[in-house]
């Protein structure tokens, strides 16, 4: 189901530097930007329209997480603590996809300590960008589960093009022109409609480039983070 798209034309929007970068990236090289202008003012061209994004979910029940920790193929797999009806109702309520559809394969694996214990939930959609990632601490004996980190890719091909499209449509004229797309990932509710914009002067994560949060219903640029080389 397909929800809003809104229109904004003439908006100004101020680039303030990322607190620092999702999960997945190393801050050993975040230094002064080197790609975009610190506190850089960006003017959307007239007539850039936010994109259409499909209806995000929670699509497991503890049936499905309590069924896919025990089929665990990982070395160690779950810990036996964790596979409780509990626990894997409070994973089942955490967990929230793109288009509120189930993924296609999952993944599951963790370890515990004196107290608490930490829980890897990972899972891709057939014909998406990636994988997306949700990290847990548990507390089994009370049965608590909090969400540690997300890395949400299993994007759809499509949506990811649409979200390259509206980034540099954010952008001065040749702000970002030179460098590649390399990911994208979502933040999950309550930020349903931010999208953090990956770009690199080569193929490898550790090129110097910039990350880009961007919000794709209303069309705007909510921080940079640029890496120096």
């Amino acid at each position: 189901m397909i929800r809003r798209s809104l229109v904004a034309t003439g908006l100004v929007f101020v680039l303030t530097a990322c607190a620092g970068p999702g999960p997945s990236m190393s801050t050993s090289n975040v230094a002064a930007p080197s790609v975009l202008a610190p506190s850089r003012t960006v003017v959307a061209s007239a007539g850039v329209e936010g994109i259409a994004l499909p209806e995000p979910g929670r699509p497991f029940d503890a049936t499905a997480i309590l069924a896919a920790m025990r089929d665990s193929r990982r070395p160690g797999g779950v810990p036996d603590e964790l596979e409780t009806d509990a626990v894997a109702a409070a994973l089942a309520e955490a967990i929230w996809t793109i288009d509120g559809e189930p993924w296609t394969t999952m993944s599951t694996g963790g370890s515990c300590g004196p107290q608490t214990c930490t829980l890897e939930i990972a899972g891709a959609a057939t014909g998406t960008h990636g994988e997306d990632l949700w990290v847990f601490e548990v507390v089994p004996d009370s049965g608590d589960v909090q969400v540690v980190s997300t890395d949400l890719r299993s994007l759809p091909d499509d949506l990811v093009g649409h979200l390259d499209e509206l980034t540099r449509s954010l952008f001065h004229p040749g702000t970002i022109a030179s460098l590649r797309l390399t990911n994208g990932r979502w933040l999950p509710p309550p930020d349903e409609s931010r999208f953090v914009v990956s770009y690199r002067s080569g193929g490898e994560e550790s090129s110097c480039g910039a990350d880009i949060t961007v919000d794709a219903v209303v069309p705007s640029v909510i921080s940079d983070l640029s890496l120096d080389c």
